[in-house]
């Protein structure tokens, strides 16, 4: 069984402008899968979907094999699924270990740990962090949260070169080693590359590549 499903989902923005048009895809743990496409073409809008944020105009999304309507979106939210967003959403007066900690009670130095984070940043404010380093606190986040589905919104569109493909890494190997199914929103083709598989969204229409 698919971990999540998104059957015949169309999404149509107020005012009529239909963005997502009979959206079929099928997601798996243990795999990293790339949402390809140019700016505005409503990949945000489908993660939004996925992760219980908003509701289809028309269709269901299911998570193993359940409506999450009927699960409860909020519900969802809290259990099922984890975001790690492009401009990271941290608080940025906590540190990096009391932003893990929003999301669990467990000891957020291994998730840190983990990803990167140094023992001397662990206590750091994150405003007084890199890029790099917040995008790092974020995943952890996402990590400690338990979800089995991590959406990552343009996760490396703030970050350089080098870093972008460290985070992509990261999170790769998170996917694999978690099992856990990875789901990344981006624009970039570099991007794409590193991704099990690639979907691309044009004019409301999702195809794989």
């Amino acid at each position: 069984m698919a971990l999540l499903s998104v059957k015949n989902v169309n999404y149509t923005y107020k005012g009529g402008r239909p963005v997502l048009r009979g959206v079929n895809l099928e997601l798996e743990k243990g795999k990293v899968y790339c949402i390809f496409g140019p700016s505005g073409c409503g990949k945000t809008t489908l993660l939004s979907l996925m992760g219980g944020l908003d509701v289809p105009t028309e269709g269901t999304i299911e998570f193993e094999g359940e409506d999450i309507a009927k699960i409860g979106l909020a519900n969802h939210r809290k259990h099922n699924a984890a975001y790690v967003f492009q401009n990271y959403n941290l608080v940025d007066y906590m540190t990096a270990a009391e932003n893990v900690q929003l999301v669990t009670k467990e000891n957020p130095y291994p998730y840190l740990r983990k990803v990167g984070i140094k023992r001397e940043e662990i206590r750091r404010q994150v405003l007084k962090l890199s890029g790099g380093q917040q995008q790092r606190v974020a995943i952890a986040r996402a990590l400690a949260s338990g979800a089995p589905l991590i959406l990552a919104d343009e996760p490396t569109g703030n970050l350089d070169e080098d870093t972008a493909e460290e985070i992509v890494a990261l999170l790769k190997e998170n996917a694999y080693e978690d099992n856990r199914c990875i789901v990344i929103v981006s624009h970039s083709t570099a991007v794409a590359e590193q991704a099990d598989v690639v979907l691309r969204l044009s004019h409301g229409v999702l195809q794989q590549m």
